[in-house]
């Protein structure tokens, strides 16, 4: 007889049962072993806009590199890394190196493990990956992991407010 496959519970689980049966959908997604900000809503409209490529909204992350960030991978990942699946190097994404092997990356795109397969193609790999912030909105440092809150007025302001369409 086969054992049932075991799966990580959801982030769901997480959320008051009303929410759950309300159906609010995750804004975006990360992955098991990413940690960080994610939004919910029941607002088809919000989550297309916060999510679509077309949209340019950023996602910001913190990548902790298994080896120290060369120059040379910062230059690569600012002028476009070639991906498996894609035809042309076209994956940039705006960096800055935050220490010997921390980067904070922008992406306005939202591709399977995205900043994982680029750092990848660099020939260096992820250790920790957390999301910072979706556009203009970071993630409360007060707000402990594994935690939810409700967004007030001014943080949606802050994630309807352009992001400029240059990576930085």
């Amino acid at each position: 007889m086969l054992a049932p496959p075991q799966h990580h519970s959801s982030v769901f689980a997480l959320l008051p049962a009303p929410l759950v049966q309300r159906g609010v959908q995750c804004v975006g997604r990360l992955d098991q072993d990413s940690t960080g900000l994610l939004l919910f809503s029941d607002d088809g409209q919000f989550i297309h806009r916060m999510t679509s490529p077309k949209k340019n909204v950023a996602k910001v992350y913190r990548a902790v590199c298994a080896d120290p960030v060369s120059d040379a991978m910062l230059e690569a990942l600012r002028s476009g890394v070639q991906l498996n699946d894609e035809p042309a190097p076209n994956c940039r994404a705006g960096m800055r190196a935050l220490d010997e092997t921390s980067l904070r990356l922008t992406l306005s795109e939202g591709k399977y493990h995205q900043v994982k397969r680029m750092v990848g193609a660099t020939g260096n790999r992820v250790a920790a990956l957390h999301r910072e912030a979706i556009g203009h909105f970071a993630l409360p440092e007060s707000l402990p992991p594994a935690e939810w809150r409700w967004l007030e007025n001014d943080d949606l302001k802050q994630l309807e407010q352009p992001w400029p369409s240059a990576m930085s």
